[in-house]
């Protein structure tokens, strides 16, 4: 590349020759005085060395020779002058090229080098040669570094002693640029446009400047090698190449609009970790690109992303994406969970609340709070430290009056707890390797459709996914993998949970689980659970097993659907009910389990597949089906599918309301719940009352509430075989454990009846 061919620029001072009228003895600025008829200057025109020279007597203390021209000085432009000069007599001076740099207005321009490497005249007559290269970029080579130089006035300078004579051949300036570029150049450096790369002065228009060229050329941006300051939030539209490394306050966002990917951003902070964290930033501020790629790397973390303070921002509702790559925790101090103690006061009339607590600054916001009458998963949604008071995720079931309790704050890759509403933010194809050192992902506070998909969450420490708020609103898990960390661990000695929920409408579909405490604990109503294949069992023999899905808001109205529920169960719960006994609401109901596969091997004989755990007295069943579901048991022999947990209370099973259990498969277990319960009895013996046991048939061993239709089968007989046409009324809730019918006849009959027994009353 040459400038002075391409495009023309006239750079070669003119030869002493012509005049010494455009040589200045000053500046070379306008007026100043040139060497024309000065006493101390002349032409030579026939010295045996120079075709034609300029002779100079120094007696100056700086004797300066300056081209009256105006020498252009470009981004870009890297310009050579070169002078060879020998003394003749006298005193022996130094030489060195120096200039006049100049603004647009040839006013002068401070705080730049305006001279090369001085060279001392050693012998009269010796052709000595000086020379230095000038340029905007302050880079290796670049011996007067000019940025915001408009033109120079070049020429040399005599040091020294005075009284030397010397003579100075033509001065040539050279487009040199070539020495930096390449022979096919497709980029823009920023350093020719004035970037120091220091790491203390802001180079932030000197990476505008070069951008807008490599913009107007239709070229790339190089950030060759040093460390760039960028004071501000700095936009690059065209594609970058970072051999450099940039530094930004927190708050500045560098947006790369053509490389807007993970190893763009890793490479421009020389930082996996602060890479993906200033990727995350540009991500929720410019619209440019919804979708921020990883590009199929690995991350190294080596802290919690705290995005909220990362972006600046609480509130944020539009569509984004990350997506496509790995996110690995490295081991260190900031993973390690913070825990806090504090004593605080509870009380029903404010169900979400704590107060008076003490130690409340100490008390981060996301902790889950542990203590006696706290359900499962209860977190820290918000705090008053003025008015010493927490905001729960959850009601607490039994916790009335002022108790100890304990604040446990999981230490979460990305963390968004501290955003007030976050909606419609995904995360696609992502792999969190926490290494049992961290967990995954916390979430918002509030914000709806927050959505996880084709992503695997490998031994997190804790959680995969944490809800401390209703982040997890209308929340979509599709075709994830959990892979826990406790794998090693007895089924009840895990407590890790996959997922936690406080919101309603959340959508668990497609995932594979295998090893946690739990799956899921889920509050809220409105869910669909399908196609998930969970595990949760262990090595062991005669084991006990954990909940794989918890379901904490009696009236859950939710739809459980074709999983595979292998060596756990599930369990319906009123846990975060601050006022858990019956109360007039709606029961424990809208509970639909259907065309599931559930298998246990090697268990206790109390296992059961479907609990209800009432935390209150008077609940009941109203609204639960469960069909078309198969039950398998393999070296295990559970006397039933159902049961319920009576640590706190049991059913009114005087009070169950459609219940329905039929067309399930039962392979291994003795007693094989059906309800409507279709039963034959034979009566070998005439009698006038006839006593018909469900066996324990009917759910959860309940009530033969309701007899919907009695069928002879053949006729029915006296004693002496006679016919009987006349017809029994039935009395049902018989027996000690109300779960017998009656029929009663007119007389004394004989013979067998199929009889259909409810465990509920549908009318």
């Amino acid at each position: 590349m040459n400038k002075a061919v391409t495009e023309g620029l006239i750079l070669m001072p003119p030869p002493f020759a012509d005049g010494l009228n455009v040589w200045s003895s000053g500046d070379g600025t306008p007026g100043s005085p040139t060497y024309d008829g000065a006493a101390n200057a002349a032409f030579v025109p026939s010295d045996p060395d120079f075709e034609g020279c300029l002779e100079l007597l120094k007696t100056s203390t700086t004797q300066k020779l300056r081209w009256k021209g105006e020498t252009p000085v470009i981004n870009g432009l890297y310009l050579r002058v070169t002078a060879r000069v020998k003394a003749m007599s006298g005193a022996l001076p130094s030489v060195r090229i120096a200039g006049f740099a100049a603004n647009g207005s040839d006013g002068a321009v401070s705080g730049v080098t305006l001279n090369g490497p001085s060279v001392t005249l050693t012998t009269y007559g010796e052709i000595v040669e000086v020379s230095a290269i000038i340029a905007t970029a302050a880079r290796g080579g670049v011996d007067m570094a000019w940025a915001g130089v408009d033109h120079g006035h070049v020429g040399l300078d005599l040091t020294g002693a005075n009284g030397g004579v010397v003579r100075i051949d033509d001065i040539t300036i050279e487009d040199v640029t070539s020495y930096w570029l390449r022979d096919m150049m497709d980029w823009v450096d920023v350093r020719d446009y004035g970037a120091v790369g220091n790491g203390v002065a802001d180079d932030y228009d000197a990476f505008v400047a070069a951008a807008n060229a490599a913009q107007a050329s239709g070229r790339e941006l190089l950030v060759s090698a040093g460390a760039y300051y960028i004071g501000q939030t700095l936009t690059i539209e065209v594609p970058v190449r970072f051999q450099g490394r940039l530094s930004m306050p927190a708050d500045a966002r560098l947006q790369l609009t053509k490389n807007f990917d993970f190893p763009s951003y890793a490479a421009a902070f020389n930082s996996e970790g602060l890479g993906l964290r200033k990727g995350l930033q540009a991500l929720f501020f410019y619209t440019d690109h919804d979708t921020f790629d990883l590009m199929g790397r690995r991350v190294q973390l080596d802290a919690p992303i705290d995005l909220a303070a990362t972006t600046g921002l609480n509130y944020y509702a539009i569509r984004r994406v990350l997506r496509n790559g790995l996110i690995e925790a490295s081991d260190g101090a900031a993973w390690n969970t913070q825990v806090s103690y504090s004593q605080g006061t509870y009380s029903t009339g404010q169900q979400s609340q704590l107060t008076n607590v003490t130690n409340i600054a100490n008390i981060p916001v996301g902790a889950r709070v542990e203590g006696s009458g706290v359900g499962r998963e209860v977190y820290v949604k918000a705090r008053n430290v003025s008015a010493q008071s927490l905001t729960l995720s959850q009601p607490l079931y039994n916790a009335q009056g002022t108790q100890n309790y304990t604040f446990r704050k999981f230490q979460h890759m990305l963390d968004m707890s501290g955003f007030g509403t976050l909606e419609r933010f995904e995360i696609d194809s992502v792999e969190f390797q926490c290494r049992g050192i961290c967990s995954a992902l916390s979430l918002s506070t509030d914000g709806p459709i927050f959505t996880v998909r084709d992503c695997t969450f490998n031994k997190p420490k804790d959680k995969a996914i944490t809800s401390i708020g209703r982040g997890c609103q209308g929340m979509l898990v599709d075709r994830c993998t959990f892979l826990s960390s406790e794998s090693p661990e007895r089924a009840q000695d895990r407590v890790s949970v996959a997922i936690n929920v406080n919101a309603n409408d959340v959508k668990l579909r497609s995932n594979l689980v295998q090893r946690f405490g739990k799956f899921a604990v889920m509050a809220g109503t409105y869910h669909l659970i399908q196609g998930n294949h969970f595990y949760h069992g262990d090595n062991e023999q005669n084991a006990v097993r954990q909940a794989g899905i918890v379901l904490t808001y009696p009236n859950t109205v939710t739809s459980i659907t074709g999983n595979y529920v292998d060596n756990t169960f599930f369990e319906h719960t009123n846990e975060h009910d601050a006022t858990p006994n019956w109360n007039g609401e709606y029961s424990f109901g809208g509970l639909s389990v259907t065309n599931n596969v559930f298998l246990v091997s090697n268990v206790i004989s109390s296992f059961r597949f479907i609990v209800v755990k009432p935390y209150g007295i008077g609940h009941f069943l109203s609204g639960q089906v469960v069909t078309g579901n198969v039950f398998r048991t393999v070296n295990a022999t559970p006397s039933r599918a159902d049961g319920v947990n009576t640590t706190y209370a049991d059913l009114d099973y005087s009070r169950f309301r459609n219940v329905i259990w039929q067309q399930n498969t039962y392979n291994g277990i003795d007693t094989q719940t059906e309800s409507p319960l279709v039963l034959r009895h034979d009566q070998s013996s005439a009698a006038a009352s006839w006593t018909i046991s469900t066996g324990g048939k009917l759910p959860y061993d309940g009530w033969a509430r309701t007899v919907s239709s009695i069928v002879m089968e053949g006729q029915a007989n006296g004693s002496s075989n006679d016919v009987r046409t006349s017809w029994p009324y039935v009395v049902p809730q018989q027996g000690s454990n109300r779960n017998q019918v009656r029929l009663t006849w007119p007389s004394a009959t004989r013979g067998r009846v199929v009889v259909t027994v409810r465990g509920d009353n549908p009318l």
